[in-house]
């Protein structure tokens, strides 16, 4: 039987396999997707498997059970910052105006373009590289060096108004 063969026979079967061994618990299309890789190594690296319906249960399950194993451990990616109760106190908002009024200040004392640079960057339009390269008539692909060297600066500046901390080490 070629690999071909092996593998449309096996189409259905798998199909119906992935949506029984998980119903609503994940994507059974990415449960196929899975089962379908381990089959092609397989075949890569032992050819066909003696029993291949056998096979696409037994592989099905472990794999279902590995999808399963790693949602438990997977957190949601969410885009919005979580909701802080002390970010309606009044210090705390005082203090956030106070870092962005220092973060511009620092900004505004950077050599050459690099303020009008980082003012593009933290413009609040959102603005792409394309945009920002050519409100500063400068190559895009020089966007990246030149912010790169801008925040380095800027770094050198916010670190000598920051407070030193405890000396560490031997004497």
């Amino acid at each position: 039987m070629t690999y071909d063969k092996v593998i449309e026979a096996l189409r259905p079967l798998l199909a119906a396999e992935a949506r029984a061994e998980l119903p609503g618990a994940a994507e059974p299309g990415d449960l196929e997707q899975a089962v379908w890789l381990r089959l092609l190594e397989h075949l890569a690296a032992q050819g066909p498997p003696p029993d291949p319906a056998a096979w696409l249960t037994s592989a099905v399950r472990a794999e279902a059970s590995r999808q399963l194993r790693a949602g438990l451990r997977e957190r949601p990616y969410t885009t919005e910052p979580a909701a802080e109760p002390a970010a309606s106190d009044p210090e705390r908002r005082a203090l956030d105006r106070e870092r962005v009024r220092a973060l511009h200040a620092a900004i505004r004392r950077l050599p050459g373009r690099c303020p009008r640079l980082m003012g593009a960057f933290l413009s609040p339009e959102d603005l792409t590289y394309r945009e920002i390269a050519g409100e500063l008539g400068i190559s895009q692909g020089s966007l990246g060096p030149e912010r790169a060297r801008c925040l380095g600066c800027l770094r050198r500046i916010l670190a000598s108004e920051v407070a030193p901390g405890p000396r560490r080490g031997k004497g």
